[in-house]
């Protein structure tokens, strides 16, 4: 619905600020939500001045969650998780750089937390086998999603934004799959970084982090669920 203080109302601001914010954006939760309520920005005490692209990706990311909840529905593509890498990264300073391709997989190496990720080159082979291996499960469980979300992140098929996308996909295929979706919010960012680089060691760190942010998604909705039912 679209509802002003409703639950989608909420996610936008949270889901935001905090994907962000694990990325490196200096918004705060309330610079978050004064730019979704008003389109405009306030400093707070001590700032002089505010990063463009943290604005930029911040407005961006509220139509990447319009766009999923377009599209929650549909079985997850290679399309789906371009548009939203493009959505996200579209007129920020990186998308003016001749290298970096919105809305399409890297054409130059990474490392990420000092681990080699998959090579441009083998990318879209690699993307392809990812997605039509997740499709074939039916039905999707939680643990099959943050397995998606786990090699996603291994592969690291964009330039920059792919933890951001990535959490999208993870959102999105919980509406997919009637799951209750989750948030992973900055506050127990390093909790989920721990999780993905041990992941393969042990799945329990991953799992843990995001079935502790379902529950507080499920608080969340109580709430506005007792609200609906008073």
């Amino acid at each position: 619905m679209g509802l002003k203080g409703g639950i989608y109302h909420q996610t936008q601001i949270k889901l935001a600020y905090n994907s962000n914010r694990i990325e490196g954006s200096k918004l705060s939760e309330e610079q978050t939500r004064y730019i979704y309520e008003t389109n405009t920005l306030f400093l707070e005490d001590g700032e002089s001045t505010a990063n463009v692209d943290d604005i930029l990706e911040t407005v961006n990311h509220f139509a990447c969650f319009d766009y999923l909840l377009e599209i929650a529905d549909e079985p997850l593509s290679e399309d789906h998780i371009k548009k939203f890498h493009y959505l996200l990264k579209i007129n920020t300073s990186d998308s003016k750089k001749s290298w970096f391709r919105v809305g399409d997989y890297k054409i130059m190496a990474n490392v990420v937390g000092g681990i080699e990720t998959t090579l441009p080159k083998d990318v879209p082979a690699k993307m392809k086998n990812l997605v039509e291996n997740y499709n074939q499960k039916e039905p999707k469980s939680i643990q099959d999603i943050v397995d998606f979300h786990f090699w996603f992140e291994q592969i690291h098929p964009f330039q920059d934004g792919n933890g951001r996308v990535g959490r999208l996909i993870m959102f999105k295929e919980c509406l997919a799959n009637n799951l209750i979706p989750f948030i992973i919010e900055d506050d127990y960012k390093y909790f989920y970084y721990r999780g993905l680089a041990e992941y393969q060691k042990t799945q329990g760190y991953l799992m843990d982090t995001c079935l502790s942010a379902q529950d507080r998604y499920i608080e969340v909705l109580d709430y506005f669920l007792s609200q609906s039912n008073s």
